[in-house]
């Protein structure tokens, strides 16, 4: 049974994060995924903003969601206005929606200063505009907006606003951290103090303004919230709403508070890298419990100690909530690491010593020329195939040969000319291309697609530039990073020299010889499998 409800405001207050911008189907997407992740309450927008959240809400009925109640957002009525008069109201009816969270004012400041009516007013404007919702029918629950620093202000008239939201039949009281600012005993403090006073459980919304949203967020629980609201990722406007990433297994796995199914806590990383990759928001490495370096281990003895027993340097399994442990390879890395890191890709690790020691030297040495490997486990891969003997490469470059052109006001005109072996046959190619990388990267996928279809199913998702060394300005040396991709993989490779074209081509070179390699590794397999069937 649950013993903490969610409610998901990813597609409201998530979207008012700088930067974002979610379509009609971006977000009926979505909310079949946080549908699938076992989320209670999923807020899909405020119809009466704008006409792409009506859509929305038209839209998401023919979804047949299996464990949420979608739910509209609007504010109390207007001031002067009778409830069934208020336009936002009615949206709220018009929108077909089971559930309504309205916000009002809490703070006394707001009302006198924003609002500017008498704070009898305001009262009558919560207790009107919830009972017009409740009688006909509607789930409503009250976000008391600036909850605690009205509180702080104004604590009689702040438990008013409540009193009036419950007399009116609010199902759930949500208390809001607005602005930010709380610190946790502040909101553990308040809510003890306001609990004696309420038959309506609490619900929390915090923002992360002082990048306490996650621990406010949970203090309230422990105080007795039982409606946690936050957004995956923790986006929102300013620094971001309570990122139910880290708040659900905190909840669920630290304390033991029930949030999710277990199978449905697994999906928690696959839900996060999906709604940062529909926002076209990089998602941060270091993210806990879901980020890709949440349980990547890199230090030598760090890794020696995982191997043996991984509580040694987790402080939980990462299969709990759909992640995987990773082990870095780079300049401070061991034999452990090359093991491990051997394991992982499936390789035939030698129990040599001395050639373990002979990669390591030989990792540290690139390293020191400006390689990371920890940003490009593909080309790592390539590199321990290597030297264990286990790669024979798709392809050899004979030559190449870049020209860049511009002739008076024209654009510059760049093309590639390759020349490659393939087995025992020579390819002479050329293409053209927005600029010399481009240019390089359609002459090998033309060279190269006859004889290995896998080139054309992958792309370029991303490529970046960093110079090593600012002094030696343009003779600078630099590292290429490119992320490559196709329907069930992302991979990055890398390219490191004082040329940029020649830093581009090694990456480019890493990048397709990846692909063929594993799209080989991957029929030989099944070709095994299949033999293994028939006997």
């Amino acid at each position: 049974m649950k013993q903490v409800f969610l409610y998901d405001t990813t597609l409201r207050d998530g979207s008012q994060g700088e930067g974002i911008s979610f379509s009609v189907n971006d977000k009926l997407n979505i909310t079949k995924k946080l549908d699938r992740l076992g989320i209670d309450y999923i807020e899909g927008g405020w119809p009466g903003s704008n006409p792409k959240d009506l859509e929305y809400f038209e839209k998401v009925k023919d979804l047949g969601l299996k464990n949420a109640k979608v739910s509209a957002f609007g504010s109390t009525r207007r001031a002067g206005l009778k409830a069934e008069d208020d336009p936002n109201l009615n949206a709220l009816l018009e929108a077909g929606v089971q559930v309504a969270a309205i916000f009002g004012k809490t703070w006394d400041l707001h009302v006198q200063e924003a609002l500017k009516v008498p704070l009898e007013e305001n009262l009558a404007m919560i207790e009107d505009s919830i009972g017009f919702l409740t009688e006909r029918g509607i789930e409503v629950i009250y976000d008391a907006e600036h909850f605690f620093d009205g509180y702080k202000a104004n604590p009689e008239y702040a438990l008013q606003t409540l009193l009036a939201a419950q007399k009116a039949g609010a199902k759930w009281l949500t208390l809001c951290d607005t602005n930010g600012g709380s610190l946790p005993h502040e909101i553990v403090d308040i809510i003890q103090k306001i609990t004696p006073y309420l038959t309506v459980p609490l619900g929390i919304h915090c923002h992360n303004d002082g990048d306490l949203a996650v621990a406010n967020s949970i203090a309230a629980v422990q105080s007795g919230a039982v409606l946690m609201q936050g957004t995956i990722n923790g986006l929102g406007e300013r620094c971001g709403n309570a990122n139910l990433c880290s708040v659900i297994p905190n909840l669920q796995l630290k304390l033991g508070l029930k949030c999710l199914e277990e199978n449905q806590l697994k999906l928690l990383t696959e839900v996060s890298h999906y709604v940062s990759e529909i926002a076209n928001v990089v998602q941060p490495n270091n993210q806990p419990f879901v980020g890709q370096s949440a349980f990547a281990h890199k230090g030598g003895i760090h890794v020696s100690a995982v191997l043996k027993n991984p509580k040694t340097y987790e402080h939980m399994s990462p299969e709990w909530v759909g992640n995987k442990r990773r082990v870095l390879v780079s300049e401070l890395s061991g034999a452990s690491n090359l093991e491990y890191k051997a394991r992982e890709l499936g390789l035939e690790f030698l129990n040599d010593k001395a050639k373990m020691k002979q990669i390591v030297q030989e990792i540290k040495k690139l390293e020191y020329e400006g390689y990371q490997f920890e940003g490009a486990e593909a080309s790592l891969e390539l590199l321990l195939r290597r030297a264990m003997n286990e790669y024979l490469p798709g392809f050899h470059l004979e030559s190449f040969k870049v020209l860049v052109e511009k002739r008076g006001a024209q654009e510059i005109v760049s093309e590639a000319m390759i020349k490659l072996r393939v087995g025992d046959k020579i390819v002479h190619t050329a293409a053209e291309g927005d600029g010399p990388v481009n240019a390089l990267d359609n002459a090998l996928r033309k060279a190269l697609g006859e004889f290995y279809p896998v080139i054309g199913e992958m792309h370029l998702t991303d490529y970046k530039v960093r110079v090593l060394d600012g002094k030696d300005a343009t003779a600078a040396k630099v590292r290429v990073l490119i992320e490559s991709k196709d329907a069930t993989s992302t991979w990055n490779t890398i390219g490191v020299s004082t040329n940029i074209i020649e830093a581009s081509w090694h990456a480019l070179l890493d990048s397709m010889d990846y692909a063929i390699i594993r799209k080989l590794s991957e029929d030989c397999q099944k070709k095994q499998e299949m033999a293994a069937g028939e006997n």
